[in-house]
């Protein structure tokens, strides 16, 4: 406990009376006993076909658009209810690091079985167009545990998130699936002293269905920030606004060694 507590602080700093009681709230969350077997939502993974795109304008972004099965979207939100995170109102967020509950553990080795049942990952020296070609690096994919932190945020309509680039405490490679409601998530170029030449307004649309998963690592991860408006007028697709509902959606990161 007092660990999970240091690195707590380590990644969100000393907190305020405020702060301190949702770190608390995080803890509990970590040590509460987990109560639902969701092997199922693994499925068969092996010999199915997936869609990926690889968002050309970014190096280290992918999507895979079926990721999840309708059912498995149903198993996967009935496991992330009966956590009882969202049972008061006012909650929005549920964090667990280091012991994930056994459906995020099962939900990142379907991501794992995914990337490599799709051959999209090779031995390097099969990786003709080099490292930005392949889905997910090796060195980032064999990794044990492949995450061991989570995030789970619930939006309501019109809530979305700002435009951030995930805390340096995070290792490389960030996996997010998406529930519920579609929506469009921006991705804009970090400013910085080597990339003058780049416009800091260009803005990479990209768009999120139920069941989708979208992977960030390099570029993707450290040097673009990305964010989610979904007040109106944001979220247009194809030149129609998106109707915007409650989405769920679930981060899976590795934390960084503590020196």
């Amino acid at each position: 406990m007092e660990e999970l507590q240091t690195i707590l602080t380590e990644v969100f700093g000393d907190s305020s009376d405020s702060e301190g009681e949702e770190q608390q709230q995080f803890l509990h969350a970590h040590c509460a006993e987990n109560r639902v077997n969701v092997k199922a939502l693994s499925g068969s993974v092996f010999g199915e076909s997936h869609s990926w795109e690889k968002i050309s304008e970014i190096n280290g972004l992918w999507l895979c658009k079926d990721f999840l099965s309708s059912d498995q979207q149903s198993m996967l939100l009935s496991s992330i209810h009966q956590e009882g995170w969202f049972a008061e109102s006012s909650s929005n967020q549920a964090m667990r690091f280091g012991d994930l509950p056994g459906w995020a553990v099962e939900l990142s080795s379907s991501i794992h079985e995914v990337i490599v049942s799709d051959n999209y990952v090779a031995e390097s020296e099969n990786c003709e167009k080099g490292k930005e070609a392949c889905i997910f690096p090796q060195d980032l994919l064999w990794r044990e545990p492949l995450f061991d932190q989570l995030i789970v945020n619930m939006y309501q309509p019109g809530e979305g998130i700002c435009p951030h680039v995930d805390l340096m405490r995070f290792e490389d490679g960030i996996a997010i699936v998406s529930l519920e409601s579609s929506c469009v998530m921006h991705f804009s170029r970090v400013k910085s002293e080597t990339c003058k030449a780049q416009d800091p307004q260009q803005k990479v649309p990209v768009l999120l269905t139920p069941g989708c998963l979208i992977l960030m690592w390099g570029e993707a991860r450290y040097l673009w920030k990305h964010e989610i408006n979904r007040k109106p007028g944001f979220q247009i697709w194809e030149g129609q606004e998106i109707d915007q509902n409650r989405r769920i959606s679930v981060t899976l990161r590795k934390l960084g060694l503590t020196d």
